[in-house]
């Protein structure tokens, strides 16, 4: 079995029980978010009650140079009274942040004290099936590549030019008198000329259609030329489309292939893992406690880490649990507003509240711890859990770091199934289950470590 999937998976695991842990918590949440909204518009109400006060200060200032004694009394007492409403929101501002952090160390609390509880209502059972990928093949969008560009459309050619030519017009000849006194002759050298001007103008004529039939010619030809470009372009273009469609659509296929490859080997893996638990490897025991206890998620003031070991001959689990040390849990028991040293102060927790607390966390871990494990193993694979909760701590004797069990206890399945968690008291649990306790944990008093069995088999 691969363990880098399965780390991954841990990972994976670990977000849906904190995400489960989240919600479990929704509820003292909601109020400590109440309380921190509160305190915010608290503060805000006073930053502008202080605000308006020396606004309201600053505008009398200038009033009074200009007013009489009567108005500098009304500024006093306006001002006077502003500054009593800036204090009152600003007692406020303070009093909201109390319950702020009150709200937070009351929801530390109800976690710490809530350990064993919070898993109570949460199957600790590993559908490994459900881990299986499934890829379903998505199909092909094409977007704009699948979208073909029109052929370009030749543009109409314009209507060639026609000639036409001028007309002659004759000028008109004399009669009576004027005809016989030279008229004929003015008429005859008239219509000369008319004909002369008549040869120029069907002359400039020619010359202008002439003009005109080479420019419609090469605007032709432009547009022949145009579309011929436009045709290349376009032609090119649809061929860089389709190329870039056909790789579109291969390198969807590719990332279908390989999803559906990393599926199956990650399917694989998980067939492999669910034959070799089915044949009691203990290494894929000893694999799926891990991703068990991955998602047993513990306040962030006292997290856990785990180790542990399976011996296949007694189906017995050796499973160590180590906890934080006494000074990782809150010490404050509330905090209080101080109104004349305008101080938030901290009322500590008594010792035996300090001790108490340590000790009811370090007992329902020890309760919780076996409860996960055994929910989760509901093929009996673990007959027996052996378990011990320690802390690391630095030795008074020699200042270095040494490892002090706090409960020692061994509970066979059996035992345990007859429990009903939701009304227990931890320590007597584990009494009950014939366990080795510190006498005082928050003391680092150690348990006594020998001979230590169920309470069954003694």
């Amino acid at each position: 079995m691969a363990k880098r999937g399965f780390l991954a998976e841990i990972n994976r695991q670990r977000k849906l029980a904190e995400q489960r842990e989240r919600q479990r918590q929704a509820q003292s949440a909601r109020a400590y978010a109440q309380a921190q909204r509160e305190a915010e518009k608290a503060r805000r109400a006073a930053e502008r009650a202080q605000a308006e006060a020396i606004r309201s200060a600053n505008a009398h200032a200038r009033r009074v140079d200009r007013a009489n004694a009567q108005a500098e009394r009304a500024r006093a007492a306006e001002l006077k009274q502003a500054q009593r409403e800036a204090e009152r929101l600003r007692v406020e501002s303070r009093q909201a942040e109390v319950a702020l952090r009150n709200a937070k160390l009351e929801e530390q609390f109800a976690e710490i004290d809530g350990i064993l509880a919070a898993t109570l209502d949460v199957d600790d059972y590993i559908d490994l099936d459900s881990l299986k990928t499934k890829v379903k093949l998505t199909a092909f969008d094409a977007g704009q590549l699948g979208v073909a560009a029109p052929r370009p459309t030749k543009l109409a050619a314009p209507v060639q030019p026609t000639y036409r030519e001028p007309a002659f017009v004759e000028p008109v000849a004399s009669t009576g008198i004027a005809a016989a006194f030279g008229g004929r002759k003015k008429h005859a050298a008239a219509v000369d000329e008319a004909r002369a001007q008549h040869q120029l103008a069907v002359q400039r004529a020619r010359q202008q259609h002439e003009e005109a039939v080479r420019n419609w010619q090469a605007h032709c030809r432009d547009i022949d030329q145009g579309h011929s470009i436009a045709v290349a372009r376009w032609e090119a273009d649809e061929k860089q489309r389709l190329v870039d469609l056909d790789a579109a659509r291969d390198a969807h296929d590719r990332r279908f292939r390989e999803a559906r490859a990393a599926a199956d080997e990650r399917n694989a893996e998980i067939e492999e893992f669910k034959n070799k638990l089915a044949f009691d490897v203990p290494e894929a025991i000893e694999e799926y406690v891990a991703l068990v206890l991955s998602n047993s998620v513990y306040p962030e003031s006292f997290s856990v880490t785990h180790s542990h070991s399976f011996q296949l001959a007694t189906r017995e689990l050796t499973i160590t649990v180590t906890v934080p040390e006494p000074s990782s849990l809150p010490t404050i028991k509330a905090y209080k507003y101080v109104r004349s040293s305008d101080e938030i102060a901290p009322t500590p927790l008594t010792a035996t509240a300090l001790k108490a607390r340590y000790s009811g966390a370090v007992w329902q871990t020890a309760v919780r711890t076996i409860h996960e494990i055994f929910e989760a193993d509901r093929a009996g694979k673990i007959q027996l859990v052996a378990l011990t909760v320690q802390t690391k701590a630095v030795s008074a004797a020699t200042g270095r770091p040494e490892l002090i069990p706090l409960v020692q206890v061994a509970a066979d399945r059996g035992a345990f199934a007859d429990l009903d968690l939701s009304k227990v008291v931890p320590e007597e649990t584990l009494k009950h289950l014939g366990a080795s306790l510190s006498k005082s944990p928050y003391e680092l008093k150690p348990a006594t470590t020998n001979g230590v069995r169920t309470r069954s088999t003694q």
